[in-house]
């Protein structure tokens, strides 16, 4: 061996308590042998996938299954329509209507402008897109359940067939059945056909089933002479036919010159319509309507009123309406309805005489009656015939309720327990200062000062006969005072709805802007008549299709406002038929509490009161029959003025004595605010007419009505020490 290699040493023998390797934690179960195990979030998407997949089959199975098992059916009930009956609450017979006005046409016959319209409207893509549209379908439903409207998501082929096949129920059931009969129309039928069916099928309104009967029903021409603007108008109609229709509901113009547009810009925006001829269009105003023979008289404007009714509140579709066969029991008395279209016939329409006076050629009247206790509209009058005025002035909201407004502002005040802006409760016995054109304090907007009227001023003035004599400065500061968002909320909860027109929170809205419809006043004012509750205003108490009832919405009655609020307005309202501007309204021989008003410019005056079973609002409004423009009463009936306290409170006198006719005289059973209490009211009159005195009967005119002494009237027996409220 040579010496420069040194022999390997020998590894050293482990240590005979180490073996070399990690023991098992013996503990912990043995590991299998196979495979790794995969990770957790591979096992989730193995599941995910495999649920996808089979929702997929499902999905394909069930759109198989409901290929096969749904067929196109035979025409529905609405393409062979029948006709409506209304009933009054006695049963007996109030009208029929519903007959169908239908006439189809070729889609050769109607200009590719007007198919163009309806398109732009309705169904932008209809002519490249499929029968179906899932995402839109997906996308509407969505809207509907977020509370962005209830839509469709239909195509026009789905809308064809709902119109032509199925009916306008909002159920799960039809939207299958419309799904499926769609995709297998659009196989057997080509676009221009399905086209023409929509167009002959579809609801414009006014009873108007298809594109030539609506040409008709709006323009009075056959569907070939309708131009672009006349198209697209017919083509807003869609949506919404009733509501859209300018000639009955005027106060929606602004939407209906929206709608309008949008269809033009949506022609625009397909290159159907160049930006120039756009321009160059005007709004086509419709035909005044000329309603059915058989609906003469008041029966049409009943029938309207309870159309609306029953489709505002979703009883019942329009269009399913419109298609017939339903029996519809209403809550009108056909007693109370004669009287009081002989209250306004004695009072108003046997004493106008357009030949000699211009001014009676302006005269249009309204009134409405609802029974505290139910709610149930008893009696509606919307003007002198339905075939001559289709207007419902019962139902329009055009017209500014004035002062008749006021009574909730004072409704607010008590309930809210308001206060001066210098601390003093409001009261029946609070004192304001009555100067003319009197700026309010504590408004952050725009300085306001209203003019009395007729420039009166009153200097300091108690609540009540401010009441009395309607007197602006004062219930404008008082407006302020209680918050005209707290008016505004007190007025809906009475009954006003919440979009009515101008109903707006500032110091104005005392004066009464807002352009409530008379059947809308006469509910609120059942309200205070009830003591502060308010039921479920209704003029429908049962309606029924081929023999199955239909469910109506119930709402058990509630307390609106305070009774001790609404019970002292109504202590400080009776003052204004004792010695204020109503005091021709005890001619009806009964304890009453009421409020006169006037609109701007005196193009509409009003009278609202109420006995304890009764609450009637009666209006004259001012209307050129021929423009439709709001008109200034002045001269009318042979007065230099027409106001509330004039032939409006007569009327509702006459109607009131003859509605009640034998029934025990009640009065009223009042529980009024603390220190509220008023001395007692005088009797009232024999029952002899009294036509009123002509300065009292006029909104805020004269001083006469309160005093500082013991005469009878709203105030105390002594008047109280001067609190400057307001001043």
């Amino acid at each position: 061996m040579s010496p420069s290699v040194r022999p390997a040493s020998p590894a050293a023998p482990p240590p005979p308590d180490d073996p070399g390797w990690a023991p098992r934690d013996p503990t912990l179960p043995a590991p299998r042998a196979g495979r790794p195990r995969r990770s957790l979030p591979r096992r989730l998407l193995r599941a995910v996938l495999g649920l996808f997949l089979l929702g997929g089959l499902l999905l394909a199975g069930a759109f198989t299954a409901g290929y096969l098992l749904v067929s196109i059916p035979a025409a529905n009930a609405t393409a062979v329509a029948q006709s409506n009956l209304y009933l009054y609450r006695d049963g007996t017979v109030l009208a029929r209507d519903g007959e169908v006005n239908r006439e189809n046409v070729r889609l050769d016959r109607i200009p590719l402008t007007v198919r163009q319209a309806v398109l732009a409207a309705e169904d932008r893509d209809f002519h490249t897109s499929r029968a179906v549209d899932p995402k839109a379908m997906v996308r509407a439903a969505w809207n509907t359940v977020t509370g962005k409207g209830r839509q469709s998501g239909s195509t026009i082929t789905q809308q064809y067939v709902k119109n032509y096949y199925l009916g306008q129920e909002q159920t799960l059931t039809r939207k299958a059945k419309e799904f499926f009969i769609a995709i297998k129309l659009e196989r057997e039928k080509t676009k221009d056909e399905i086209l023409q069916g929509y167009l002959n099928t579809s609801y414009f309104g006014r009873n108007a089933y298809g594109i030539q009967a609506a040409a008709h029903a709006y323009y009075g021409k056959d569907v070939e002479r309708l131009g672009t603007a006349e198209g697209a108008y017919l083509a807003a109609l869609l949506k919404a036919p009733s509501a859209y229709d300018v000639t009955t509901r005027p106060e929606n113009r602004p939407a209906v010159l929206a709608r309008w547009g949008y269809v033009l810009d949506g022609m625009v925006k397909e290159g159907w319509l160049t930006a120039s001829e756009r321009a160059a269009l005007s709004f086509p105003d419709p035909q005044t309507a000329r309603p059915a023979t058989g609906l003469s008289g008041q029966r049409g404007y009943l029938v309207q009123a309870v159309e609306e009714y029953l489709t505002g509140r979703g009883i019942v579709d329009e269009k399913t309406l419109a298609g017939g066969g339903f029996r519809i029991v209403t809550t009108l008395d056909p007693d109370r309805q004669a009287a009081l279209v002989r209250a306004v016939e004695d009072r108003v329409t046997h004493r106008l005489d357009p030949a000699a006076n211009p001014a009676d050629r302006y005269v249009r009247a309204g009134a409405a009656a609802v029974e505290p206790a139910t709610g149930r509209v008893v009696a509606l009058y919307g003007g002198v015939d339905y075939t001559e005025q289709y207007v419902n002035n019962a139902t329009r909201r055009d017209y500014q309720v004035g002062s008749t407004f006021k009574p909730f502002v004072f409704t607010a005040a008590v309930q809210s327990g308001a206060q001066t802006q210098y601390g003093e409760p409001i009261t029946p016995y609070t004192l304001y200062d009555g100067t003319d054109r009197r700026p309010v304090e504590g408004w952050p907007g725009s300085p306001y000062d209203p003019a009395n009227e007729d420039g009166e001023s009153y200097g300091e003035i108690p609540v009540s006969a401010a009441t009395d004599l309607s007197v602006n400065a004062v219930y404008a500061q008082m407006a302020v005072d209680v918050g005209p968002a707290r008016v505004r909320r007190t007025a809906v909860a009475l009954g006003l709805p919440a979009t009515t027109p101008d109903l707006t929170a500032s110091p104005s809205i005392a004066l009464g802007p807002a352009t409530a419809s008379v059947l809308d006043m006469a509910r609120a004012y059942a309200t205070l008549a009830a003591h502060g509750r308010r039921g479920d205003h209704t003029l429908v108490t049962a309606v029924s299709r081929d023999g199955e009832p239909l469910p109506l919405p119930s709402a058990e009655p509630r307390q609106a406002v305070g009774r001790e609020a609404a019970d002292t307005t109504t202590a400080v309202l009776r003052g204004v038929v004792e010695t204020g501007t109503g005091t021709a309204a005890q001619a009806a021989g009964r304890p009453a509490a009421g409020k006169t008003g006037t609109a701007e410019d005196d193009k509409a005056a009003w009278f609202a009161g109420y006995t304890p079973e009764l609450a009637t609002v009666v209006a004259l409004m001012g209307q050129d029959p021929e423009s439709g423009a709001h008109q200034p009463l002045y001269g009318a009936l042979g007065l230099p003025r027409v106001n509330g306290g004039g032939p409006p409170a007569e009327i509702w006198a006459r109607f009131t004595r003859e509605a009640l006719g034998d029934a025990p005289v009640r009065d009223f059973d009042l529980r009024l605010m603390p220190g509220a209490e008023l001395p007692e009211v005088p009797p009232t009159p024999d029952g002899t007419e009294d036509e009123g005195d002509g300065d009292r009967g006029r909104d805020g005119g004269g001083e006469e009505g309160w005093y500082e002494t013991g005469e009878a009237g709203p105030g105390p027996a002594k008047r109280p020490d001067p609190r400057r409220a307001g001043r």
